[in-house]
C-alpha cells in the first residue's frame, strides 16, 4: 500500500492573522509586568512566531509522547521525522513543552534533545500542573488539555496528537478520569 502519513489541515487564511493578532496580545499579557502579572512565561520560537505573524499555518504537538511515550533516542528521532513530516507538507511544527519552567511553544534541535534525554525525569502535565512545574522552575512534558490550553494561547487553532486520554478502569470509584476529555469542551482548539 501507500503507506500510512497523517492528515496535515491547513488553517484558513483568513484566521491566521486573527490568531497571530490574538497572540500576540497573550504574549504581552503574560510577560512579566504584563496583565497577566507574568505568571506563565511563554516563548515562541522564531520558527513559529514568523509563521504565526505571517499567518502561515502551525499545527501545535504534545510532548509528553516524547519524554513517556519512548525510551531515548528513539523519542527524540520519532519527533524529529513528525516535524519533519509537517515541514514537507508546509506546515510550521510547534511542540510544546516546559524546560526551566518556561513554556516553549516550538522547540529547537538542541530542546527537542535535551527534553528527549531527560525523559520521565519530566513531569506529566496536565492543565492543572502548568503553573506548580511553571513556578518551580521546572521540566513538564505537556499532556492533551495542557497543549490545547496552551496553543489556544498561543494563537494556534490546530493540534495533532497520537492519542486522548479517557475514562479510566475503576472510575466509578475513583473517579480517574482524563483531563483531556473536559479540555476538548473547554477550549477551542481542533484535535
Amino acid at each position: 500500500g501507500a503507506g500510512w502519513a497523517p492528515a496535515v489541515a491547513s488553517t484558513s487564511p483568513q484566521l491566521c492573522p486573527q490568531a497571530a493578532r490574538e497572540a500576540s496580545g497573550v504574549r504581552a499579557a503574560m510577560a512579566p509586568g504584563g496583565e497577566g502579572g507574568g505568571a506563565a512565561p511563554m516563548a515562541l520560537s522564531p520558527e513559529v512566531a514568523t509563521a504565526l505573524r505571517e499567518g502561515r499555518p502551525v499545527v501545535a504537538l504534545e510532548s509528553t509522547i516524547i519524554s513517556h511515550g519512548m525510551p531515548y533516542p528513539m523519542n527524540v528521532k520519532t519527533a524529529r521525522e513528525v516535524e519533519g513530516v509537517l515541514r514537507e507538507r508546509g506546515v510550521t511544527p510547534a511542540t510544546i513543552g516546559i524546560l526551566d519552567g518556561v513554556v516553549h511553544i516550538g522547540m529547537d534541535s538542541s530542546q527537542l534533545e535535551r527534553f528527549g534525554k531527560l525523559g520521565l525525569q519530566c513531569k506529566k502535565v496536565s492543565r492543572r500542573d502548568i503553573a506548580a512545574v511553571v513556578a518551580s522552575r521546572g521540566n513538564g512534558a505537556t499532556t492533551v488539555s495542557a497543549t490545547m490550553l496552551l496553543a489556544h494561547r498561543a494563537g494556534i487553532p490546530i493540534f495533532v496528537t497520537g492519542g486522548i486520554g479517557g475514562v479510566h478502569r475503576g472510575a466509578e470509584e475513583s473517579w480517574d478520569i482524563s483531563a483531556d476529555l473536559t479540555e476538548l469542551g473547554r477550549t477551542s482548539v481542533c484535535v
